[in-house]
């Protein structure tokens, strides 16, 4: 069914009054201001009926939610809309209701999982749901569309999140997985923080990983009192937050390493190494190979440097750094 075939006599004068406010099952938009409908809608009028649906005793809104509402606003007491035809079956609804969206506008990811979401009430089988929404120009390879449709059905929050572009699809499908509180502290630290996908999952690793070790929820992870002290801290920034964050779980985690990379770096600096001598620890502090990195222009460069590694070779915080092969990490020394 097209809008094009809807009868013209189903254009009529009706009550607001009579509106169900509280159906959604046709909402695609995800978007709720209608500040931008009001001054047109004020001056024009209602250019383009909306479309409604017969349901009971009330009538349900099939499109045009938001201009339902500038109208409400307006303190209109009727409008005029387009009454479906009684034959006109949910699933057809929901295809105007898709169609009229997508020639407003792109949908965003929350809207086309709402489509695909509310598609798959209607169409159970993958291929033939691949095929429907091919049609209205949603996505329709059946491995993407598993992954999209129920993004719509996570908490408003997370929601929000991904609007914002703060969490991506790969990260919503993690967040997914959890229980519904911790998933929406997981968004909520994100939004504030405003980290990549990658410092995001190393978050979230960590804290499950410490959780099943310590055989703690992963929200009393986050309720620990250094936690919440690191992000509320007011003197830094996101980017500080996200560094201090991501190393005291780190030392949560990995207490062992935390300590080895601690007594490093204590050693580390009191050689006073300069900006062209770079002492490179083995990889989490589990091998026995150190690296060194010279950065030099000439050969009177690299024999001066020559001499300042024979100094440094001597001193005593050198030896203790060697000193940890085949050791494990936090082993005294």
């Amino acid at each position: 069914m097209s809008i094009r075939g809807i009868q013209s006599d189903q254009f009529r004068p009706i009550a607001l009054g009579r509106i169900n406010f509280q159906d959604d099952s046709f909402r695609i938009t995800t978007r709720a201001e209608i500040d931008d409908l009001l001054e047109s809608i004020r001056h024009e009028g209602l250019i383009t009926p909306p479309l409604l649906r017969k349901k009971n005793s009330a009538l349900v809104i099939v499109s045009g939610f938001r201009r339902i509402a500038a109208c409400l606003k307006l303190n209109w007491d009727e409008i005029t809309a387009c009454i479906l035809k009684p034959a006109t079956g949910g699933l057809d609804c929901l295809r105007l209701a898709i169609t009229e969206n997508a020639l407003q506008r792109s949908l965003n990811l929350i809207e086309t999982s709402r489509c695909l979401q509310k598609l798959s009430l209607f169409i159970t089988n993958p291929m033939h749901l691949a095929e429907s929404a091919s049609s209205l120009g949603l996505p329709d390879n059946p491995t993407i569309i598993d992954k999209i449709k129920s993004l719509s059905l996570l908490p408003k929050p997370i929601q929000c999140s991904i609007l914002a572009d703060t969490v991506s699809l790969a990260m919503a499908k993690e967040l997914e997985s959890l229980e519904v509180d911790c998933a929406i502290a997981f968004s909520r630290l994100f939004d504030q923080l405003k980290i990549g996908l990658n410092k995001q999952k190393e978050i979230v690793t960590l804290v499950k990983e410490i959780s099943r070790r310590d055989g703690l929820s992963m929200q009393a992870v986050m309720a620990a009192p250094h936690f919440i002290e690191i992000v509320t801290h007011r003197d830094f920034d996101r980017g500080q937050k996200s560094r201090k964050l991501r190393s005291y779980l780190r030392q949560l985690r990995y207490p062992r390493i935390a300590e080895a990379e601690k007594s490093f770096e204590i050693h580390r600096k009191n050689l006073k190494l300069s900006n062209d001598i770079k002492l490179i620890p083995p990889k989490e502090f589990e091998g026995t190979v150190y690296g060194l990195n010279l950065t030099f222009t000439s050969i009177e460069q690299l024999k001066a440097l020559q001499s300042r590694l024979n100094e440094i070779i001597q001193q005593p915080n050198f030896k203790r750094i060697l000193e940890r092969k085949g050791r494990h990490p936090g082993q005294a020394v």
